[in-house]
């Protein structure tokens, strides 16, 4: 089938940006398209409608082509533990856990075999495939094992665009170095290269622009200018890239867990123009802000055990006894409990492990994992809204009967969250709770009217409304830089 592949010189090159802005411009000029990554490693992840789990960017790039997330879109996903060894997710189910050299020995055939399947039931449903790849294609240590980049636009004979990253300084090397460790054949698949990042005169890089296409052979088909539209990122590296305006009325902390997973939850908390979302990093003091939510974490133990050792646990106690907001996402959910029990040693080592104790909740870890999209209607903190999202858990969570005192669900599934007799204390297990404008709202405001604030209205749109508008914003953005001629050709 027809299709077009994105690589990059380096990790956060704009590779994912890229895609999802060719999936929106080429899917408004009339074709069917899809997006596809071969492979990805990633802690955000989506779940499909048919209960399968793939990589979040992927999700955001098939809305951008006007299409529902399929799991063929992504055949697999690596989601790292943090102790070398990361969960095997194939064609949207968890099929092991292995370190990586086990993991080229055990699922590479395996790996390409879902590969070519994947390509083959989207080429039944679609006329084109926007590819992208991962990190660098020419990480020559790792090319002969590589399921990503180059190998699948071999194997789709697709012109590839080499994107680079200007704005980190050292652009024109990384391309020709990129280029220089390319085999042959895939260095004649590079068609065109694209400038990303730049925030100066054009006219200034012009000289620089006609040395690299005279040198390479290869026409620069786009200079993308730095755009302030945000793409949800894949992992918590770009945590660090993130600064807090301090704008908003009011405070939300977001304590940044050493493997914190699915942080796009808070995407709709960033848009709002009344809240100011900050990350906090475990040893940093958690200060006075209006909530603090305790995110996903791909190994839930590990980091609660973190929490308790830097001292933060306590911070959270004294935090919560002074009348202060928590909330807690799916691993998060599981901290706020007394008991996380895992007795296979699934997460790593087997044993029993004191919670923070902000709800009476005790969880065990279990081996099959709860991926599956949801509708509910909440109780809490407004009746009868109804609230869409995704459960992505291992942990089996119950309330502890006998302590069971003033505790409510926040849902018309009990299993779904809990919140305690004050409203303080918050848990769910649904990912993407705040993309429900109304709920969100409805949430916020009860920190509003603690602070005295007027309350906002609570009859808005979901974030889906205003992730179209981002994904056409940046699409506007980017097509008048790109010549896509060379590549369409």
């Amino acid at each position: 089938m027809k299709a077009i592949m994105v690589v990059g010189t380096t990790s956060h090159a704009g590779k994912s940006m890229l895609t999802a802005a060719l999936c929106r411009i080429l899917s408004r000029r009339g074709w069917r398209v899809a997006p596809f990554k071969a492979q990805n490693m990633a802690l955000n992840s989506y779940v499909t409608s048919n209960g399968g789990e793939i990589g979040y960017a992927q999700a955001v790039q098939a809305w951008a082509a006007g299409i529902m997330p399929w799991i063929e879109m992504n055949p697999i996903l690596l989601k790292p533990q943090g102790d070398t060894t990361s969960q095997v997710i194939l064609k949207g189910r968890v099929v092991g856990r292995v370190s990586a050299t086990d993991y080229y020995e055990q699922f590479f055939d395996i790996g390409w075999q879902a590969i070519e399947e994947s390509i083959r039931r989207l080429s039944e449903e679609f006329d084109l495939l926007v590819c992208e790849g991962a990190g660098s294609p020419a990480e020559i240590n790792l090319k002969h094992r590589d399921l990503t980049n180059m190998r699948v636009a071999k194997h789709l004979n697709a012109p590839t665009i080499l994107i680079v990253d200007i704005d980190r300084g050292g652009a024109f090397a990384h391309v020709v170095g990129t280029l220089e460790l390319l085999d042959p054949d895939e260095r004649a698949l590079i068609k065109g290269i694209v400038i990303n990042k730049f925030r100066g005169q054009r006219s200034i890089l012009q000289p620089g622009i006609d040395w690299l296409q005279e040198r390479t052979g290869i026409p620069v088909i786009g200079v993308i200018p730095w755009l302030e539209n945000s793409f949800p990122a894949e992992d918590s590296l770009s945590l660090f890239e993130r600064k807090s305006d301090n704008s908003g009325d009011i405070t939300i902390a977001v304590i940044r867990l050493p493997r914190i997973s699915n942080f796009t939850d808070f995407d709709p908390l960033e848009a709002e123009s009344t809240v100011n979302v900050k990350y906090i990093h475990l040893k940093q003091s958690l200060g006075h802000p209006d909530a603090v939510i305790i995110p996903g974490s791909k190994t839930t133990i590990a980091d609660l055990v973190a929490m308790h050792k830097t001292g933060m646990a306590e911070e959270l106690h004294n935090y919560a006894a002074a009348g202060g907001t928590v909330l807690g996402i799916c691993g998060g959910f599981q901290m706020l409990g007394k008991i996380l029990a895992d007795p296979e040693g699934i997460e790593g080592q087997e044993g029993r492990y004191k919670g923070l104790g902000l709800l009476p909740l005790k969880t065990v870890i279990a081996g099959q994992k709860v991926a599956r999209q949801r509708l509910v209607t909440s109780n809490f903190p407004q009746e009868g809204l109804p609230v869409g999202g995704y459960e992505i858990h291992q942990g089996r969570s119950r309330v502890m009967e006998e302590e069971n005192i003033g505790i409510q669900p926040l849902f018309d599934d009990p299993n779904l969250g809990m919140v305690d007799e004050t409203h303080s204390i918050w848990g769910t297990y649904l990912h993407g709770i705040f993309d429900n404008g109304p709920w969100r709202r409805a949430w916020l405001n009860r920190l509003r009217q603690q602070r005295g604030l007027k309350s906002l209205p609570t009859g808005v749109s979901n974030y889906r409304e205003q992730r179209e508008l981002a994904l056409n914003a940046i699409a506007d953005e980017i097509e008048p830089y790109l010549d896509l001629t060379p590549i369409l050709s």
